[in-house]
């Protein structure tokens, strides 16, 4: 194993502008604190208005990418949601959107979990590379996590750089509308942000303290379609869930709740194509196993049948996936992370036959990455932690998370990997 001398941290420099929302009544919506908000705008002379608008812009301008344009775009929302009425000036539009936005710090307090897949755009590059991105699990304040993304390029051998991040990142956006209507909702990237500059960020209640472990994944439909699939965890401070990201462009994305009963648990991850004409998912149903789950339907998804146990000391109090499964010549690769004594973390992988993945043909002992000397200090000690590695010629990059607070890189040679399997 080579492991990169890249690490990437968390950083509470790195700030967005987010929506502000402040509860209203629906039925009676000039009440309340957004209702004598806006009215206390309205109130203000225009010269008055413009004053304050320029002290806001004095203070948070220069920290984020099209403030005005974003605090227009909260105006919209606000505006229709409230059935505001016409005749306002672009200045107190402005400042009733700034009114309804903060900054939040998103990779305040960790950077963790990453998962990689290819780039969309794979043109231009020499023989052997490849342009990746990766999804990382943002933690900032509250404990919210949310979706940020790096692109970068892999080159041959065990080399790697990742595209510089911009000085401003921004929040992907409803379109519209302060709240989604029903549970499959769409976001948009802005149309001058890259893909590295951009978040996702918790949008409807079930996700509301956060979108977790996205395992990103390219997904080859039966008609030629590729899309990139990741299934991650919503969290509402009570409550899991399993949903979807889905996105054809890394542009427009859907995210819309799994159905079914398999739903109801984290740490799913889809295979890249169907199987004998099925979709595969392999899923942790009971917390402490590792399930086979499969569907006639990519959004639906019920009980799966029992696929690996805990077998070794490294992984005896619960086991789980590490990412979608990679398709090899020799079957589909899994990474897969055990937890032993004192509740340390390790990564492991198996190996499944290609045409039935309920057949196991692999299993590595011992694991191939654990928790040791600098990589088990952090927000939670003793954790490594990946949610999806890439094949890159006859190598394995893996991206992973260290104590839930960074990110390491390392390649691992396929063929040793599968040497070691029992």
């Amino acid at each position: 194993m080579t492991h990169a001398p890249l690490r990437l941290q968390a950083d509470a420099s790195r700030v967005v502008v987010r929506p502000f929302h402040i509860p209203f009544d629906p039925d009676n919506p000039s009440k309340g604190r957004v209702g004598r908000i806006i009215e206390q705008v309205l109130a203000l002379d225009e010269r008055a208005a413009e004053r304050e608008l320029e002290a806001v812009l004095r203070d948070f301008e220069a920290r984020h990418w099209q403030t005005r344009s974003v605090f227009n775009q909260r105006y919209d929302q606000i505006a229709h949601a409230l059935a505001l009425n016409g005749g306002i000036s672009p200045i107190k539009h402005q400042l009733i959107g700034a009114y309804f936005c903060h900054e939040y710090s998103y990779a305040a307090a960790a950077l963790m979990n990453p998962s990689i897949v290819r780039h969309p755009d794979q043109s231009g590059l020499s023989k052997g590379s490849q342009r990746i991105i990766m999804s990382l699990r943002a933690v900032g304040e509250g404990h919210i996590s949310s979706i940020a993304f790096r692109e970068g390029i892999l080159s041959p051998g065990s080399l790697f750089a990742l595209a510089p991040e911009p000085p401003f990142a921004t929040a992907a956006m409803l379109r519209g509308h302060t709240q989604p209507v029903g549970e499959i909702i769409e976001i948009h990237r802005d149309k001058d942000s890259t893909i590295s500059g951009t978040l996702i960020f918790p949008i409807t209640s079930a996700q509301s303290n956060g979108l977790e472990d996205l395992r990103l994944l390219e997904f080859d439909h039966d008609d030629g379609r590729r899309e990139w699939i990741g299934t991650y965890t919503a969290y509402d401070g009570r409550h899991i869930r399993s949903e979807f990201l889905r996105t054809e462009d890394f542009r427009s994305f859907r995210m819309q709740p799994i159905r079914g009963s398999a739903g109801r648990n984290k740490g799913m991850a889809l295979f890249p194509r169907k199987i004998s004409g099925q979709y595969m998912m392999i899923g942790r149903q009971d917390g402490e196993n590792l399930f086979l789950i499969k569907s006639g339907e990519i959004d639906e998804w019920s009980e799966g049948e029992l696929l690996l146990a805990p077998k070794y000391p490294w992984e005896l109090v619960q086991i789980g996936n590490c990412g979608a499964p990679i398709e090899l010549d020799e079957g589909w690769l899994v990474l897969t992370h055990g937890v032993g004594a004192m509740r340390k973390y390790s990564i492991g992988a198996i190996l499944l036959d290609k045409d039935d993945p309920s057949r196991i043909i692999g299993r590595t002992v011992h694991p191939l990455l654990t928790a040791a000397d600098e990589d088990r200090e952090g927000y939670v000690p003793n954790v490594v932690y990946t949610c999806g590695a890439i094949r890159h010629g006859d190598l394995l990059f893996m991206p992973y998370g260290v104590a839930d607070s960074s990110v390491a890189f390392c390649f691992v040679p396929i063929a040793s990997l599968l040497k070691a399997m029992s």
